[in-house]
């Protein structure tokens, strides 16, 4: 009863905040009334049929070889992607080029939400700030565009905010339901307030104690890699030269006849693959750097002052069981002021961010501090029941957020709220700021001040409604007819087709036989996901060029499970050697890269570091006996360690079958000084991390006790890789 009468109540106390909302969304809403809840398809100049993509080798050779383009747009990130494909449909001639792979910074790790902002629409009623209105207002038209673009890759996303006082109760409602009015036509569904009892129905896992209710509203989620990829294949069939692995390494500039200044006219690239210099010459050229904004800028003119103040994020993901299958969770008030989201994201959980000042670097690593930061807010809204262990912490990763200031302010130390799109002396355009869900209008801004500035003959913008790669034939069903027409399995089909969309039979054709009764082609690049060897083939056909490409943005192994990634690395290289030519030496240069890039940059490394030849020992003197029982069932001769031969012996005694291969990884996960044995210091050591929760899914301690329950006539434990762990009375 109390319940409800709160409900009933916040009708009242939110009836102002509401009006509030409305008034700003009369006075404020100056934007072309183009509300898209029928989103159709444009029409542009050149139409994107083309069968295959060029090869990178072809878009070279284009942006070599052309005598000048209307715009160059150096950067492959979401935003830059965005500008071609807006540049490109509008029939203006056009080149990209990105010094890494697409994605490869802080568009592939982001929150994978495609959202409004909860948190600046709660800024703008508070403060009656207008231009944090306009920013939720565009992000929701824009979110709404995505998710009927690129439907394979985006979905809505349910999320729920727990309540713990009575009081937050209408103060929330309120927030939410004036989110869902800003969005008008384009509300994915609405917002409804939840009991206690129906939140955590939905939310199992939740914190109990004192709550009071909650409240769901709906946003959108997405592949933030395979999304920013699918804008620059587009571009790319659309009749843009896109380049990834192509830096530049100076901007080219000429003097113009009437005003008598230096005019940027191009850039010196280099083909980093190759070591190959060219140039490319551009009426335009449009600077989508992200964090690297200042570096180009400098390029054109090192008096200008930096823009760019960069805030490092750090996500975490967990195994799928800390979430529900279809409900996100977001903490709106973290203990440092921070919001904290935690989604279930491809069957697995990520919880973030941390927003961090930091330096640049195109190499971001994840710091123990900021991962346990985010499990300790993490613990305050799970259960007691839910042991939230570091050990499960699969992989972590650090996005630099470009937060930028606006060069022409009176104030320039503020952060500006919204992007900010400046058009240099010399006629550089630079697009900094913004967000991930506004690309596209980012780039539509961008592309209206270069066609002002350069005077350039284009159409009006076309990229309102246009399907992205992938996305126009594409249906919740398609991947049945891969399952009939290809013998997949039912969840690799699924992958591929919410990976890929309509490009997903390309994918398929690619599968080779597996030699079982099913599935009948598709075999798996490691058994628990649904990852397979033909997406190794058709990445190359999307310009993946290394190792790292296919393990973190064309498939996203890396951003799921490091050591899961790792293992599938050495049968990615001999793919990709095979497809390349690569000889012995490059196939280990690109096993060290990858192996480099999962320790330091996608949280191996802090992962690793939480078992240490240091790690203290703190067993009770009962559970070391015990132990210490078991380790010399394997080590027979009392060596004091044990080896590879002394675990194969003892699984041959109990007709027990693991690859020695499988088994020199397991060993070497826990051999912490790398002698190629595990001492009895450190199986201890493994043991005490293992009960105090620093680790997790330790495949030698499940494998030993399964051994000896084996030995002991008891029914053996499986031993496989997972999210899971070992439970603490091993």
């Amino acid at each position: 009863m109390a319940f409800r009468n709160v409900v009933k109540g916040t009708l009242l106390v939110g009836g102002g905040a509401v009006a509030t909302v409305f008034g700003l969304s009369q006075l404020t809403d100056t934007r072309k009334k183009s509300h898209i809840t029928y989103v159709q398809a444009a029409e542009p100049a050149r139409q994107g049929t083309e069968k295959d993509l060029p090869s990178r080798e072809a878009q070279l050779m284009t942006l070599e070889n052309t005598k000048e383009f209307d715009v160059l747009v150096i950067g492959g990130g979401a935003t830059g992607s965005g500008c071609a494909l807006d540049a490109v449909t509008r029939g203006l001639k056009t080149a990209l080029v990105e010094r890494d792979d697409f994605s490869s910074g802080t568009s592939s790790r982001s929150t994978k939400l495609i959202h409004g902002g909860v948190r600046y629409l709660q800024k703008a009623i508070m403060k009656l700030d207008v231009e944090q209105y306009k920013l939720v207002k565009e992000a929701l038209h824009e979110r709404a565009n995505l998710l009927e673009i690129a439907p394979h890759l985006s979905a809505p996303l349910p999320i729920m905010l727990p309540v713990y006082k009575w009081w937050q109760l209408p103060y929330y409602w309120v927030g939410i339901k004036a989110y869902d009015l800003v969005a008008g036509s384009q509300c994915l569904k609405s917002s409804y307030v939840l009991s206690k009892s129906k939140a955590l129905e939905l939310f199992p896992m939740l914190q109990k104690d004192k709550l009071v209710g909650a409240i769901v509203y709906y946003d959108g989620q997405h592949n933030d890699a395979r999304m920013n990829l699918a804008i620059a294949l587009t571009a790319a069939r659309y009749g843009a030269a896109t380049a990834n692995y192509t830096e530049v390494v100076r901007l080219l500039k000429k003097t113009d006849l009437e005003s008598g200044k230096e005019r940027v006219c191009g850039a010196r690239c280099r083909d980093i693959l190759t070591g190959k210099e060219f140039d490319v010459k551009a009426k335009c050229v449009i600077n989508a750097t992200g964090p690297f904004t200042d570096s180009i800028r400098k390029m054109d003119n090192q008096e200008v002052k930096n823009i760019c103040q960069p805030s490092a994020g750090v996500h975490i993901v967990m195994p799928g069981y800390y979430s529900p299958d279809n409900m996100g969770l977001l903490d709106p008030a973290t203990s440092d002021g921070r919001v904290i989201f935690f989604l279930p994201w491809e069957k697995m959980t990520i919880a973030g961010t941390t927003d961090t000042p930091t330096e640049v670097t195109h190499h971001p690593i994840p710091t123990e501090e900021d991962i346990n930061f985010i499990l300790t807010e993490v613990r305050n809204y799970l259960s007691t029941d839910v042991e939230v262990r570091r050990g499960d912490v699969l992989a972590a990763w650090s996005g630099i957020r470009p937060l930028v200031t606006n060069p022409h302010s009176a104030d320039t130390q503020s952060i500006s709220r919204n992007h900010v799109v400046d058009v240099g002396d010399s006629g550089l355009v630079t697009i900094a700021g913004g967000k991930w869900t506004t690309y596209r209008s980012m780039a539509e801004d961008t592309l209206d001040a270069a066609v002002k500035a350069h005077n350039l003959k284009a159409g009006p913008c076309k990229t309102v409604g246009l399907f992205l790669e992938g996305g126009k034939d594409w249906s919740p069903t398609l991947y049945i007819r891969l399952v009939q027409d290809y013998g997949l399995e039912s969840e690799v089909a699924q992958h591929l087709a919410s990976t890929y969309g309509d490009k997903a039979f390309e994918v398929a054709k690619l599968a080779k036989v597996t030699g079982k009764r099913w599935p009948i082609v598709g075999k798996r690049l490691v058994s628990e996901f649904p990852y397979i060897e033909a997406e190794v083939r058709y990445a190359l056909r999307e310009y993946a060029c290394s190792a790292v490409d296919v393990i973190s943005r064309r498939t996203r192994l890396a951003f799921l499970n490091v050591q899961a990634a790792e293992e599938a690395l050495p049968r990615i290289v001999d793919i990709m050697a095979k497809e390349f030519n690569w000889k012995e030496q490059k196939k280990m240069e690109e096993l060290e890269a990858a192996k480099q890039f999962l320790y330091y940059e996608m949280g191996y490394k802090a992962r690793s570091e939480q078992l240490t030849d240091r790690s203290e020992i703190n067993l009770s003197p009962s559970d070391v006996d015990r132990y210490k029982k078991r380790f010399h069932k394997f080590d027979k001769d009392k060596k004091g360690f044990i080896t590879i031969v002394d675990v194969q012996r003892v699984l041959e005694n109990i007709n027990v079958q693991v690859d020695s291969n499988n088994l020199h990884e397991i060993l070497n996960e826990v051999d912490l000084n790398k002698n190629g044995q595990v001492e009895l210091n450190e199986f201890l050591q493994l043991m005490s991390a293992i009960q105090k929760g620093f680790v997790s899914s330790s495949r030698l301690a499940m494998l030993m006790k399964s051994a000896e329950e084996n030995m002991d006539h008891r029914e053996p434990i499986p031993v496989d890789r997972s999210g899971g762990g070992v439970m603490k009375d091993e």
